[in-house]
């Protein structure tokens, strides 16, 4: 979802800058820059950040910020890891942004909401299943890829909508009862296309997904 800037009050958008700030400083200090000086590294991340941006254009809504699109967070973190991600996330925003679908305001608040979020979610259950489950093939095909995505965007969009109750936007009877719903179909929707775009990554280009291991999934199974 986009947030327009009018659901939310100056004090929002204040403190979500002020948020903003210690995560720019984290990305700055943690990222793995020396992947991007690999063509292949660089193409991929900017590669999401196009899909990404094309996908979060493609959306449908009813009312102001209640809009329902692919979100891709899942995805992008287990090809890229969490601080490439964040930045494929924020640069596909950037675009939205620049093609007017945004208010340059907005952009903090929708970062947090719509990239540092479910990036938190995605690398939280990805950790989760590589500590509880089975090292199978599967496992991360299925678990992580299918189903976590489907999870993170349903997250996602409950988080979101906290804020909006929080910011006095909307109703929280109102969410719960005409937006809310929706997110099942659209966790499918998600589950189905992470899943498949990790799929393929892994059969043919094993080196493009950085959560996977051929030493961990495939050795001695």
């Amino acid at each position: 979802m986009d947030l327009p800037v009018s659901l939310f009050s100056a004090r929002w958008h204040g403190l979500a800058l002020a948020l903003l700030l210690p995560v720019l400083a984290w990305l700055a200090r943690t990222t793995p820059w020396r992947r991007l000086l690999l063509p292949a590294q660089s193409h991929l991340l900017l590669g999401f950040a196009v899909a990404l941006a094309v996908l979060w254009s493609l959306k449908a809504g009813v009312k102001p910020g209640l809009n329902l699109h692919l979100l891709g967070a899942m995805a992008a973190v287990l090809a890229l890891g969490p601080q490439l991600a964040l930045i494929a996330l924020g640069l596909a925003l950037t675009g939205i942004t620049l093609n007017g679908a945004l208010e340059w305001q907005g952009w903090p608040l929708n970062f947090l909401l719509m990239a540092v979020l479910p990036v938190l979610v995605a690398s939280a259950l990805q950790r989760l299943m590589e500590r509880r489950l089975p090292a199978h093939f599967f496992v991360f095909i299925f678990i992580a890829a299918f189903f976590g995505a489907g999870l993170t965007v349903m997250l996602q969009g409950l988080l979101a909508s906290a804020a909006m109750v929080a910011a006095g936007a909307y109703s929280a009877e109102f969410l719960v009862n005409e937006y809310l719903p929706y997110f099942m179909l659209l966790g499918f929707s998600e589950a189905w296309l992470s899943g498949a775009i990790i799929t393929l990554f892994v059969v043919y280009r094993p080196e493009w997904v950085a959560a996977f291991d051929d030493r961990r999934y495939l050795a001695d199974k």
